[in-house]
């Protein structure tokens, strides 16, 4: 069992060479709404959210626990979400999410903020078990290769919402690649099939 952090690891501020990582706020609903609509986003997640469902995405993602914005450094723009799933259902362990902006992909924005979100979460948020997990389709290769080029391991394999999934692992000894740069051949990936408010 990860030891108990002396203190409550929600809310953080997380810092890369280029990125900002915060709390969730109300004032990025709209950034959070294109990643909840956006068709490139979501063509590995089932789809855009549904309308009916939208309005309570909307009302209930800010302030939500181990949810953040991911920013430019000064933080005056949105580029995506990453957030963990505490007690997952995958046996409760902690997974991560994420779904960058398509304007942003390409950059390595999304190997830089998954980096340092599995790395604080593998620190600083409890679980009975010592991995983070992620989760994506198998046919989500941006996704996949990204998950790759930060050292995480396929774990399993199965199919979920009608299609193949691949589960991808860091253990307690993982550490994140060298270098501020995205690594060579990783490329923005679309998002996990995992839960969050970036997920299903």
């Amino acid at each position: 069992m990860s030891a108990l952090p002396a203190k409550d690891p929600w809310p953080t501020t997380l810092r890369t060479p280029r990125l900002l990582l915060r709390p969730a706020e109300a004032r990025d609903v709209d950034a959070f709404t294109r990643l909840w609509t956006d068709p490139e986003v979501r063509r590995f997640l089932g789809g855009p959210v549904a309308e009916q469902k939208l309005a309570l995405y909307q009302q209930h993602f800010a302030g939500r626990p181990y949810v953040f914005s991911v920013t430019t450094r000064d933080g005056a723009v949105v580029v995506g979400s990453v957030s963990v799933e505490a007690d997952s259902r995958f046996d409760g362990r902690r997974e991560v999410s994420y779904g960058f902006l398509p304007e942003h992909w390409g950059r390595g924005y999304g190997c830089e903020a998954v980096a340092v979100v599995v790395g604080w979460a593998l620190e600083a948020v409890p679980s009975h078990d010592p991995s983070v997990i992620a989760v994506t389709q198998e046919a989500n290769v941006r996704s996949r290769r990204l998950l790759e080029s930060l050292g995480m391991r396929p774990v399993d394999r199965f199919v979920e919402f009608d299609a193949p999934q691949v589960m991808y692992s860091a253990g307690p000894s993982w550490s994140a690649p060298a270098g501020d740069d995205s690594p060579a051949g990783a490329v923005e990936g679309e998002g996990t099939a995992g839960g969050g408010p970036v997920g299903r």
